[in-house]
């Protein structure tokens, strides 16, 4: 491909690790980061995929946790095609989310599917147009509140072909005066490793021109590979003029996902080979199998398959942290690698030829305390005032030991003028109030403490939820 003329400076000086995360959206709990915090930070991880709920916010000091343990999320919302959605309906998520310190969202998955849309609509012509008629909304509404957005990932090949629907897509942005998304927006693509050696399609275009949308010559190769990141940065290039930062996601080598085909031992040590070559070339920039050449600095990040998943989850038999504490080769290989560094790699084509099993239960969470913003715990002082309660109504907000939150702020804002509460972060101030609305779970805010508070004549209201349920009861309430 085409030599980068103007590099990617932003994330120089992070790694360029990553990994998936649950492929649900119910492990957001402070519990699972003391969990699996400190097995990221083992295995070198610097960016992790979350799947974003639409509904919700994932909460804070789930985020928080992960980002002041240097690792950046990345949050991928799967949203519905047969949606209309409008510039604010995400709005307060994007926004509570720029305010935590979230930089990207990916918006979308493989929109070139067939099974993404409706038959009616699929059917239909101007397909890229119309797709860029739901995305350009929301990519523009996480563009004012502060994130980066991100075009999201094509099925490789695809029923509609990849190079061809993204071509299509910047093309049309372009057309339709977009500069400032196009400015910002970043990419994303799946480099998944399957049919196809790891080596597949390095080069791009420029390497194989004989490939074309829907035929590639048996001398030829295509995208449909890790190096599919070469192939998307020419069809920017052909595009725009330029590369655009990206993002490559569900990537390197994956074991089978049905229950009835089980992992043998070589299918781990090569799911392990394969991955470790990725994980070398991307820390020392040395040649490895299937490696050869320097990866485009516009290559932010390689988030490999899979984490964990829950073991109903039809992906659990990908996840490199399986049911019962077993872990994949890979995991003691890439803690190996993590370790040495580098600069001490004796042999960067060295292969695992025996299945490195660890079978170590995780680490508790109790063990973790120190790793992690914990909540600053609540306490009540055993002042009370002459007359009972000198304030009518408080409104309670939580406090981390990390700061305060904006977001409860701004999602309380109707609350507040509708009822002109004392607004504040102190369980000792609320206890002069005969009336108190909590906002925040036990997690916060303990139900030792609100029996207290109730015991001391206080009428207490308590709110919870996330994201967008907490601001949809402020409101209502």
């Amino acid at each position: 491909m085409p030599k980068d003329t103007n590099p990617h400076p932003f994330e120089s000086d992070r790694s360029r690790l990553g990994i998936h995360y649950f492929p649900d959206t119910v492990h957001y709990r402070e519990s699972d980061l003391r969990t699996w915090l400190p097995e990221l930070k083992k295995m070198g991880v610097a960016w992790l995929t979350l799947l974003a709920p639409s509904d919700r916010a994932i909460p804070e000091v789930f985020l928080r946790g992960l980002m002041s343990n240097g690792i950046e999320p990345i949050l991928h919302f799967h949203l519905p095609l047969s949606h209309q959605f409008q510039d604010g309906t995400l709005g307060l998520l994007f926004r509570a989310y720029a305010s935590w310190g979230v930089r990207y969202v990916v918006l979308f998955d493989r929109p070139n599917q067939r099974r993404a849309w409706l038959a009616s609509t699929w059917a239909q012509s101007d397909l890229v147009e119309r797709f860029l008629d739901i995305f350009l909304p929301l990519a523009n509404a996480a563009l004012q509140a502060g994130l980066t957005p991100v075009f999201p990932p094509l099925e490789p090949g695809g029923d509609y072909w990849d190079t061809a629907f993204l071509r299509a897509a910047l093309q049309g942005m372009e057309r339709r005066d977009q500069v400032q998304l196009l400015e910002a927006l970043h990419l994303s693509a799946y480099a998944w490793v399957d049919e196809h050696p790891l080596e597949w399609g390095e080069g791009g275009p420029e390497r194989w021109p004989g490939a074309h949308p829907y035929f590639t010559p048996p001398d030829q190769q295509d995208q449909r590979g890790f190096h599919i990141f070469d192939w998307y940065l020419a069809e920017t290039q052909a595009a725009l003029g330029k590369s655009m930062p990206i993002f490559l996601l569900a990537a390197g080598r994956r074991l089978p996902n049905t229950d009835d085909t089980p992992a043998t031992d070589i299918d781990e040590i090569e799911h392990a080979n394969i991955n470790l070559s990725i994980a070398k070339h991307f820390i020392s920039g040395a040649s490895s199998d299937g490696v050869r050449e320097p990866i485009s600095p516009f290559v932010l990040a390689c988030n490999f398959w899979l984490l964990t998943a829950e073991p109903s989850d039809p992906s659990s038999t990908q996840a490199w942290f399986q049911p019962e504490d077993f872990r994949l080769p890979i995991v003691a290989a890439l803690h190996k690698l993590v370790r040495l560094g580098d600069a001490q790699q004796p042999d960067q084509s060295t292969p695992i030829h025996q299945p490195e099993r660890e079978h170590d239960p995780l680490p508790p969470s109790s063990t973790q305390e120190d790793t992690l913003p914990s909540l600053v715990e609540p306490k009540i002082i055993s002042t009370q005032s002459p007359d009972g309660h000198p304030i009518a109504h408080y409104l309670l907000l939580p406090k981390y030991d990390w700061g305060t939150s904006e977001w409860h702020l701004d999602a309380a804002r109707p609350f507040i003028l509708k009822h002109n509460p004392t607004v504040g972060y102190s369980p000792a101030e609320a206890s002069l109030a005969a009336r108190i609305t909590v906002v925040g779970g036990e997690q916060v805010f303990s139900e030792e403490l609100i029996n207290e508070l109730r015991q001391r004549g206080c009428q207490v209201t308590r709110i919870t939820g996330d994201g967008t349920e907490i601001a949809s009861k402020l409101a209502s309430t």
